[in-house]
């Protein structure tokens, strides 16, 4: 019975979602090119540009659900292809802040002088650090900033992505990386708490890990723990 409860809390979640978090951008969106259509308003300059910004900025969120609900589904059903090899943390963390738009005011960044590179499928590593920064931005109490970090140790590079927000009680530390799991769920802002459980299936579908921990101070610390290659020729992976 177990598997069967599993699953319909699964479906359950799913079609919530569905009813509410991807239908909250698609109606805006619609809303807003509907506005730009429209033949018996005249709209000035200003107002054309607020329509396009807010079609864009839905259409962009209804693209990053649909693509995290893809993501669980391959995660799932074991079909996530992999292509492991070589990875230097720098050339997957600064476009992952790129792609967050996220700069010196948001981050403090301390990737450390000489790591070595890490296995692991370059792609796949910097959604799941895209995930991990994107969950501690979202905690991270106005006025602070959230803190990236690598170093290594007894053949390991750990990233780590420090906040200082409300940490996450003991006892529910699994939970954050469940699908359709949201701590404190009162409201239906918050997404469809995909974005850990994807991070961990990434990293973790290569031998990695993805464990979170406290922040001294209060916070949640989420370190990536990832397997060192020693110096050697390009592409060889450690027996």
């Amino acid at each position: 019975m177990a598997p069967l409860a599993e699953a319909d809390r699964v479906r359950s979640a799913l079609l919530a979602a569905v009813g509410h978090d991807l239908r909250r951008p698609f109606a805006s969106a619609t809303a807003a090119v509907s506005g730009l259509r429209a033949t018996d308003v005249a709209l000035s300059a200003d107002d054309r540009a607020e329509l396009l910004a807010t079609a864009d900025e839905s259409l962009e969120s209804l693209s990053a659900l649909i693509t995290n609900l893809l993501d669980v589904s391959r995660l799932q059903a074991g079909a996530l292809a992999v292509r492991r090899g070589p990875v230097d943390v720098a050339v997957v963390v600064l476009p992952a802040l790129d792609e967050l738009e996220l700069g010196p005011e948001q981050v403090d960044l301390d990737l450390g002088p000489q790591l070595s590179m890490v296995l692991a499928d370059a792609g796949l590593l910097q959604r799941a650090i895209v995930n991990v920064v994107a969950n501690g931005i979202r905690f991270a109490p106005a006025g602070t900033r959230v803190r990236i970090s690598a170093s290594e140790f007894a053949g390991q590079v750990e990233i780590r992505v420090t906040d200082h927000g409300p940490g996450i009680p003991a006892g529910r530390r699994a939970d954050v990386f469940v699908p359709f799991q949201r701590l404190g769920d009162t409201d239906n802002l918050t997404g469809l708490g995909l974005g850990l459980a994807i991070a961990k299936g990434f990293v973790e579908g290569r031998g990695g890990t993805l464990d979170a921990d406290d922040t001294p101070g209060g916070g949640v610390t989420m370190v990536i723990a990832l397997t060192a290659i020693p110096d050697g020729p390009a592409g060889e992976e450690p027996k």
